[in-house]
Parts: C-alpha cells; sequence; structure tokens
C-alpha cells in the first residue's frame, strides 16, 4: 500500500495545515541501552515532535519487524488525536534524517500538501532521545545484578516442582527470617484454580485478610484496582504465553516477574538488594518445606507443621557467608479466617420440580479431548471428598447403600476443570444425569447421549457413546445398577491432570469436584429420539 485510502484521505485534508515544522523518526531501544531490557525484546520507538511548539504530537512503541506502516500511523495519530495539549492539524512541512522514510512519506502523502524534506540532524527528537537514555542509565536494574541469576534460576525451580499442586490460595503459610530486622512473611501460592501462578510474600497477615474482603465486596473495576494497591507484599508471578496450557510448558518457557505492591509505592516492578535478599531466602525455604512436607499438605491442612533451615546467600554474595535461619510453618487458623470471608452468606441448595424444556441441548459444558468414562466412587472416598475443603462436593444427601454411587468422570486440564465447575455453580449445580436415544438418518446409526440437567433448566451433553459397543453396554448395565441400589442417585466427579502422570486413571487429589444428582430416565428428560441433524 503506497497511498491512503480516498476516504482517510479526504478526512485529513478538512485538518487545519499549520505552519508548523515537524520532525519526525524512528529508532531501535537497544541505541538507548535500557536496563532490564530482554536481548530478544526488539523494539523500535517512532516519534513525532513539533519543534516549533517544543511537544511531543505522538509516539509509539513497536516491534523493529513492523513496516513503515507504523511511522504513517503514529503520524496520522498525531495530527488528529495529538498528546498533551496539541489541537489536531496538518503540519505544513515534515523533516526526517532517514532516507527510506522520506521516500515511503512522499508516495503515501502527496495529496495531502505536506511538504517531506530530510534533514542531517533533529535537533529536537536528539535531545529527547538524549535525556530518555541519560534517565535510563539512573534507573535501578529490575533486580540487583548479584541476585539476578539467582532468582531467577529459584523461580525455575519453583516452577518445575509447583507448590500450587497441592496448596490453595487460602493456606497460609508464615515465614520467620531471624537475624534479620524483618516481620514474618505471610505466604499465598496462586496456581490451584489455573487463572494466575506464583507466590505472593504479604508483609503482615492484615494486609491479606483486607485484600480479600475488599476483592470479594468490589463490583467495578475501579473498586478491584483500589483493593489490588492496599496489598502490602513482595510478588513472584510467571507469565504464560497466549493461547498456551501452563501445564504442558517447562520453566523455559514461562516468564517470571519480581515485584512489589505497597499502598504508598502502588505496583513497583524492582527490587532493591535487601528486597532481593529477604525474597531469594524465603522462597529457598518455601521450595525445602514443601518438598520435605509434600505428603502432609497434599492431604490436609489442619495440623501445624514448623521446620527450621539454614538458607545461605547465592554465592554472588560475598560480604555475608553466614547462612540465614528460617523458621516457616503452616497456619489453619489463619486459613480458617478467610474461609469463613467466603462463608459470610452460604447457599443452601435445594431440590426443585421437574422443568419444561424449551431450549436446545447444549454442547459447550464439557471440554473437548476430555477424558470420560463411567464408574463408581466407594462411599469411603466419598467421605475423604466432603472432608476436604480444598475439593468442592455438592450433597444430596444420599443414603449409603451399595458399594458406591455411579458417577460420570470428566477429567481434563485444571483451568478447563475449573471453568466446567464455576458454569455448573453459576446455573446452581447439577439436578439429574440421564441417557437419551440418538440416532444418524444418513448411517442408521443408534446412539446412547450421555445428558446433564443442572438447576437453571438446561441440557448438557457430554457423551456419545455407539449403543453396540461392548464396553458402554456393560458400563451402562452398571450404570443402571448401581442407580437401583442408590434409591435413583448418581454423581459427576470432575478431575485435573489430562496431561499427567495420572490421565485416565486420576488419583484422589486430582478430583476438584463431586456433584451428587438424581438419575433421570429417558421418560424424565421427554426429549424422544434425537437426531443427528438437530446437533
Amino acid at each position: 500500500m503506497t497511498t491512503l485510502h480516498s476516504t482517510t484521505i479526504r478526512r485529513l485534508q478538512k485538518l487545519p495545515q499549520s505552519n508548523a515544522v515537524w520532525e519526525g523518526d524512528r529508532r531501535n531501544l537497544s541505541t538507548l541501552n535500557f536496563k532490564g531490557q530482554d536481548e530478544e525484546d526488539d523494539r523500535d520507538c517512532v516519534m513525532w515532535v513539533d519543534g516549533s511548539e517544543g511537544m511531543v504530537r505522538g509516539m509509539e512503541m513497536v516491534s523493529s519487524n513492523v513496516g513503515m506502516e507504523a511511522v504513517v500511523r503514529t503520524l496520522i495519530r498525531s495530527m488528529e488525536m495529538p498528546q498533551g495539549y496539541g489541537k489536531p492539524c496538518r503540519p505544513q512541512r515534515i523533516v526526517v534524517r532517514d532516507r527510506e522514510i522520506q521516500f515511503f512519506l512522499r508516495g503515501v502523502l502527496q495529496e495531502l500538501g505536506i511538504k517531506i524534506d530530510h534533514v542531517r540532524e533533529l535537533p529536537f527528537i536528539d535531545t529527547l532521545f538524549q535525556g530518555l537514555a541519560e534517565t535510563n542509565e539512573e534507573r535501578p536494574p529490575l533486580l540487583p545484578p548479584s541476585y539476578r541469576e539467582p532468582l531467577l534460576k529459584t523461580a525455575q525451580e519453583i516452577w518445575d516442582n509447583p507448590p500450587w499442586d497441592f496448596l490453595d490460595d487460602s493456606e497460609i503459610i508464615t515465614i520467620e527470617l531471624h537475624h534479620w530486622e524483618t516481620e514474618p512473611l505471610y505466604v499465598s501460592v496462586m496456581g490451584m484454580l489455573g487463572a494466575e501462578y506464583g507466590v505472593l510474600l504479604y508483609r503482615s497477615f492484615d494486609s491479606l485478610k483486607t485484600f480479600r474482603s475488599q476483592m470479594f465486596q468490589g463490583e467495578t473495576m475501579e473498586e478491584l484496582e483500589s483493593a489490588f494497591l492496599q496489598q502490602d507484599c513482595w510478588f513472584l508471578n510467571y507469565e504464560i504465553p497466549e493461547d498456551e496450557e501452563a501445564e504442558e510448558l517447562s520453566s523455559e518457557a514461562v516468564e517470571p516477574h519480581f515485584g512489589s505492591v505497597n499502598p504508598y509505592e502502588g505496583l513497583r516492578p524492582f527490587f532493591g538488594e535487601d528486597e532481593a535478599a529477604v525474597v531469594y531466602v524465603a522462597l529457598k525455604a518455601l521450595q525445602q518445606f514443601v518438598q520435605s512436607h509434600q505428603s502432609e499438605l497434599e492431604t490436609e491442612f489442619d495440623e501445624k507443621l514448623e521446620k527450621s533451615y539454614q538458607i545461605s546467600l547465592p554465592k554472588t554474595i560475598k560480604k555475608d557467608a553466614t547462612p540465614i535461619t528460617v523458621t516457616i510453618s503452616t497456619n489453619p487458623e489463619l486459613e480458617e479466617e478467610l474461609i469463613d470471608l467466603l462463608d459470610n452468606h452460604p447457599e443452601e441448595l435445594e431440590d426443585i420440580e421437574e422443568a419444561e424444556f424449551s431450549s436446545p441441548i447444549q454442547e459447550d459444558l464439557v471440554p473437548k479431548d476430555s477424558f470420560l468414562t463411567l464408574g463408581m466412587i466407594t462411599w469411603d472416598m466419598i467421605a475423604q471428598i466432603r472432608n476436604n475443603q480444598k475439593q468442592l462436593y455438592q450433597s444430596l444427601g444420599i443414603s449409603e447403600n451399595g458399594d458406591g454411587i455411579p458417577i460420570v468422570l470428566i477429567q481434563t486440564s485444571r483451568p478447563k476443570a475449573q471453568a466446567m465447575i464455576d458454569q455448573i455453580q453459576e446455573a446452581g449445580g447439577i439436578h439429574g444425569i440421564g441417557f437419551n436415544m440418538g440416532e444418524d438418518p444418513s448411517t442408521d446409526s443408534v446412539y446412547d447421549l450421555g445428558i446433564i440437567q443442572t438447576n437453571d433448566g438446561e441440557l448438557h451433553l457430554f457423551g456419545e457413546f455407539d449403543e453396540d459397543d461392548p464396553t458402554h453396554i456393560n458400563a451402562r448395565q452398571q450404570w443402571e445398577k448401581r442407580c437401583q441400589q442408590t434409591k435413583g442417585y448418581c454423581g459427576l466427579i470432575i478431575a485435573r491432570g489430562l496431561k499427567g502422570a495420572s490421565s485416565g486413571q486420576p488419583k484422589l487429589q486430582d478430583m476438584m469436584a463431586l456433584f451428587e444428582a438424581k438419575a433421570l430416565s429417558t421418560e424424565e428428560l421427554g426429549l424422544g429420539i434425537l437426531q443427528l441433524m438437530e446437533w
């Protein structure tokens, strides 16, 4: 594209034309030697300034491999929507120092009555970039040089052995660092829900509790942002590439970020040396603690665990080789305080009348490529789920008849499992599970369609089974037999770990939710024979 669209030209021609001379340039950020800049982060800065008024009209950061269109885009924005106090207008003359930019602009702007000249120097832009470079030299690095590699390595180790596999964000761990004048740290681990991954090191428990309370009460983005900035903590967060599943990524594929949040400082993406030392020692102690007590932490958090460690500073720190004594412990009582914030307004599940269904059967509940099976869960396992606060349990008060209850098991990744659980909860839980006949008229094939009915009256397809499949025939026979033993009740289990070692055979700790439900007959569903063309 060598010229602007005719509608764009007519729009820009309506702008008043000033007698100003504008300077324009595109420069790579590597010339400024930005501290903390990733070597692979190769970006350019496009800038347009009005030298006569001494103001920047437009500036944009772009990838170095983006074409000249970025220069034109920033110029048009400088004309129509200038930064600061400038008024929309067209310049009479533009000067640039790059011949390629000059020739390109001459072709694109030829109908706008703007003269484009080449000059050797751009006084105003040169002064601005020189100021940026000097300012950048005075900025502190994101991490102190002596702690950069040790902290990044520790972040990788934590990702490779994630504590969020068995700790949720309400299970608070206290870290006391002796010999240093610092208050105990209260650690909250993020990641079990699959939304954000990282470790928060709160400098007081009141800060953590206040933040949680404000988040529950906040409704607008402004209220949530205000709650976020009221935190007082250091953090380690992991940036996950878009469209990627975190469970499938190695530590080399994710990007760790360190920083601090404080009501008086706001969000700060760098550490001083003292802060880096505290965070490094705390994370190393957390690593050792969760590895030593993983089996206890996986099952329950009810009993207090406490352990002391001697943590050495990195070898890059030569001024003090004395190991730091750290005491780290679980705090079940603090977990209860946070859980109480969620339980202020408990909602009881209620039976609902049979609904008349006018809406079509939906197919968006169960994630694609999930592992699906029909089976049974014993009463002992149900009791363990019931007593584990990490696992969601919707009970209908089923009497313990037979060996257990028949269940539909759906295993997927943790984020997708959590999204499915959230969708079911938003619908009021599950009312029933049943099967209905479906057929494909084009092939005369007959299917057994698994259907979930949520408490809002919606029907959801969870499986499509070949009615002649011997494995499914046997599974359905066992299903019907067990439903008779439980007096017409069944259940749905949603589990994580589809890509892990327990794929296809989820363990108890992989089961994120159990919903007890009614076993619905074909007559209760009242759908008749469904044809493939209707799906």
